[in-house]
């Protein structure tokens, strides 16, 4: 299934007394580059959401995720003083109040504006319990995310088979046109011939006439390009129809792909050929735009 890097994925539940919510978030990125935000009492439990995420399907994308956890009112929480740094902070505002001459507006309310001064003596969690509880709802959020990565990269499978079908058609028309370059050569060259040689009734050698339409239309075949064009085409069904994550091997497929077409377009000399290479390239530009959402 082909997936977009583009998704959410939200998922609550209530475990033990507490409300635990989670919100998966990603973004195109070239990596798997997984942010974590978590309670701070939880925060043991960072390290194993990355890893959990890549089993659970996750290979690239920028992933934001967010644990909110709203505590059990049983839970005993108890706030106590952090006094070593509350009386090295008195120490300096006296400090800065007597030596500025500063007015003395050292109040309670304004000391516990500094959130530093207080020691939450929550009692530490069993990071194993946590993560049991945690665990179902980050795996109902992933797979939502999942959900809605897969549609999206449907959406664009489907497109970029779409763009597909239009370069093929534009190919079989340089095909063809290809083919009477070398016919109109042949006889341009064969009218410029007895043009020139009319004056003294000589009549052109058929045989270098072939041998030269025979170089010429070896310096702009271009039946060797096109093979490997419509191999690649096949290549891109073949990975768009897999399971497995295909955006970077199209991308450098898509380079290939374009590879071709510079080398068919230098070959051919035809204006009607080249304004189709040109067309060939716009489309080729609009599919990589769309890998570059692929996982």
């Amino acid at each position: 299934m082909t997936r977009s890097m583009t998704g959410f994925g939200r998922a609550a539940a209530e475990q033990n007394g507490r409300q635990i919510s989670v919100e998966i978030k990603s973004v195109n990125s070239r990596f798997l580059d997984c942010s974590v935000k978590l309670p701070r009492k939880w925060a043991a439990l960072e390290d194993r959401v990355k890893p959990f995420l890549q089993a659970r399907g996750f290979a690239r994308g920028k992933v934001d995720v967010s644990v909110q956890v709203t505590g059990n009112a049983k839970e005993a929480v108890s706030v106590a003083l952090d006094e070593g740094y509350l009386s090295g902070y008195l120490a300096a505002l006296c400090r800065l109040r007597d030596e500025y001459r500063l007015a003395d507006d050292i109040t309670v309310m304004k000391v516990a504006q500094n959130p530093a001064v207080f020691a939450n003596g929550t009692e530490e969690i069993d990071p194993e319990a946590a993560w049991k509880e945690l665990e179902p709802v980050l795996a109902a959020a992933a797979d939502a995310n999942l959900a809605a990565r897969e549609r999206e990269g449907a959406a664009l499978a489907a497109d970029l088979l779409e763009k597909l079908q239009t370069v093929r058609s534009l190919i079989d028309r340089i095909e063809s046109f290809s083919a009477q370059t070398v016919v109109t050569y042949r006889q341009r060259l064969a009218e410029r011939v007895r043009e020139a040689l009319a004056d003294n009734r000589i009549e052109p050698e058929e045989s270098r006439l072939l041998t030269e339409v025979a170089l010429f239309a070896d310096r702009v075949a271009v039946d060797e390009e096109l093979v490997r064009l419509r191999t690649h085409f096949g290549a891109m069904e073949q990975m768009l129809a897999g399971n497995e994550p295909a955006g970077r091997k199209l991308d450098f497929l898509i380079q290939e792909m374009n590879r071709e077409i510079n080398t068919t377009g230098s070959k051919c000399n035809d204006a009607a050929v080249a304004a189709l290479v040109v067309e060939v390239k716009y489309e080729l530009e609009k599919m990589r735009e769309q890998i570059q959402n692929l996982e």
